[in-house]
């Protein structure tokens, strides 16, 4: 811990402070399960066509493919009671939902810290359940960092919130920022001291939402450059009603994709098929690692069986794919 504990250095420790938590989980977690969200009425009315690929992506992808990518698929939480009798067993208790998960999965977005910074003593106990599997968490900043404090005065935060994922040893996967809609490039120098602060030998990746960090062109570059300069990876966040938030720019070989599905709506499979166009064309010009994640809640099964065939039909890439209890949960 004293490596990071030096890269932190510079924030003050003096008025850190308690994480925010109290009051504000439920709140939270509703806004981002309805963020982009709009009516089903909609959703044949919206363009989900990809934007062409940004110039930096030209400088940044100027490889071969890989033999070995890796490649890997998830969904934003363990699972949900419409999963058992379809992926899980009937009679499956949620506290063993995690182990399940596992059986069909091979990454989580952990979006657990970003309510609480757990102890290495819980992190263990979560990675114990991933032994002898080739398994990725990827941990969610704490709100108390991202949400709560215009990115300021977060040392005890950070270290405390470090120490404890460092846990998951080589179950770590990329750990990522979310920034609010609130968060706009007024702060922008906030947050890449903050980027800058941060180990170098962990991979981080940063999602924004506030539309002005996409609209002012100059902005954006500033951004993105910022980001490739500091081996920092953009998130893409796909969902119907922020087409702005599907940027497309990778300021580094590696891929962090936040898919919100419409419950298995028609849309979201012509979408995945523009998904897998994109993907191979990324991995045929160097794409080292891909996080592809499932926001879909009682579908995501169905939809990540889908992304996973694809995978291997256009990209030739195998991972695990939701095995269902009975053939009529296939949707596709």
């Amino acid at each position: 811990m004293k490596k990071i504990l030096q890269l932190c250095a510079f924030i003050p420790p003096t008025g850190a402070g308690k994480p925010q938590y109290a009051g504000k989980r439920q709140n939270s977690y509703l806004r981002n399960m309805d963020f982009g969200r709009v009516d089903p009425a909609q959703l044949d009315e919206i363009d989900f066509k990809l934007p062409a690929e940004p110039a930096l992506n030209k400088t940044v992808f100027k490889g071969t493919p890989l033999k070995h990518p890796h490649v890997y698929l998830g969904c934003s939480k363990w699972g949900r009671k419409e999963w058992v009798g379809k992926i899980y067993p009937k009679g499956t208790r949620e506290a063993d939902f995690p182990d399940q998960y596992m059986h069909h999965f091979n990454t989580i977005e952990l979006n657990a810290t970003h309510y609480k910074i757990y102890g290495a003593d819980v992190i263990e106990k979560w990675d114990a359940r991933a032994k002898g599997k080739h398994f990725k968490f990827c941990p969610k900043v704490p709100q108390s960092i991202s949400h709560y404090s215009n990115l300021i005065d977060t040392y005890v935060q950070t270290t405390a919130f470090l120490e404890g994922i460092l846990a998951f040893q080589d179950h770590l996967g990329p750990i990522f920022l979310q920034l609010g809609e609130r968060f706009s490039p007024n702060r922008r120098d906030n947050l890449y001291k903050y980027l800058e602060s941060l180990p170098h030998d962990l991979q981080f990746f940063l999602e924004v939402r506030n539309p002005e960090w996409f609209s002012d062109l100059a902005i954006r570059k500033e951004l993105f450059d910022t980001l490739h300069k500091l081996n920092v990876g953009a998130v893409i966040t796909d969902t119907a009603g922020r087409r702005d938030c599907c940027h497309m720019h990778m300021p580094i070989t590696k891929g962090f994709i936040r898919y919100v599905g419409n419950g298995a709506h028609p849309t979201d499979y012509t979408r995945i098929d523009d998904w897998m166009n994109r993907i191979h064309y990324w991995l045929q010009h160097g794409l080292k690692e891909l996080y592809f994640f499932i926001h879909d809640t009682a579908f995501s099964p169905e939809v990540a069986g889908y992304v996973a065939d694809k995978l291997k039909e256009v990209c030739g890439i195998e991972v695990p794919r939701p095995q269902f209890l009975s053939r009529q949960s296939t949707l596709f």
